[in-house]
């Protein structure tokens, strides 16, 4: 299956977890990519893990939360491409506190990166992707965004954010040829978990020391042993902004196992 034959494709996060699974499922399917991230290491894992596709492979620091590296990585990574057709919004961070200590700082870092960070990227993009051909968006909202989780309540509001924003710009760019949707992981191990919930260290602190686990015992999910890779995502995204998709924006899919029936 080479849905991917002739496309470009942008995705943040292609460092590590679902990002480095979606740039590998589309290089896969023979598509040309740009993997974007904030860690050089994590994008020449990805490089190796690419095999021979890898001639197919470009890659790019960028921090999304940053304005300026925005504009310069898109800006690059078009023109390695010779255009863009598809964006996929996966680079984000987890931060888990109680609310009543979360400091105002730590709250912005959480919607900087992940709903001001998603905003940036496609703003830059969208120039490149209304000259592009079945051009499509995946940005990545979560469970977190309609389920209650506690300890995150900046992480939710962020990703609820994204999905609004997400109908709106469906809305906004359908007439001109862009769609517009987002995936809901959840129960999904990947760079930001490390399968129990909790975040990595790379990615931040965990849950508090103190946590009430019980609060947590609705979330495992109903299909499987447990966490699924990231390539359980990674599929339904390349879905999504491919031809197969070509009837879907302005909703999202929730990838759990069932967790939140």
């Amino acid at each position: 299956m080479n849905r991917y034959e002739g496309r470009r494709a942008l995705v943040t996060g292609g460092g590590s977890g679902i990002g480095q699974a979606t740039v590998l499922r589309m290089l896969a399917e023979g598509g040309r990519v740009v993997a974007a991230d904030v860690s050089a290491a994590g994008l020449a894992d990805t490089v190796a893990k690419a095999g021979d596709a890898a001639e197919r492979l470009t890659t790019v620091e960028v921090n999304i939360g940053d304005e300026a590296s925005v504009r310069s990585g898109v800006a690059a990574a078009v023109e390695a491409l010779g255009g863009l057709d598809v964006l996929v919004n996966a680079a984000g961070i987890l931060r888990s506190s109680h609310t009543h200590q979360t400091t105002l700082e730590q709250f912005q870092q959480v919607i900087q990166v992940n709903l001001v960070g998603t905003f940036l990227m496609i703003r830059e993009a969208i120039p490149a992707l209304l000259e592009g051909t079945d051009s499509a968006v995946v940005n990545f909202s979560s469970t977190s965004a309609m389920f209650a989780h506690p300890y995150m309540a900046a992480y939710a509001a962020s990703k609820g954010g994204v999905q609004s924003m997400t109908h709106a710009l469906a809305a906004e760019y359908a007439k001109q040829g862009i769609r517009f949707t987002s995936v809901q992981p959840g129960s999904i191990s990947s760079g930001m978990t490390d399968g129990s919930g909790q975040s990595k260290q790379s990615q931040g602190p965990g849950l508090p020391e103190d946590a009430d686990m019980s609060l947590f015992m609705k979330l495992a999910p109903a299909i499987g042993q447990g966490f699924a890779g990231p390539e359980s995502v990674a599929g339904v995204v390349a879905m999504l902004a491919s031809a197969d998709g070509k009837f879907i924006t302005g909703t999202e899919v929730r990838i759990d196992g069932g967790t939140h029936f």
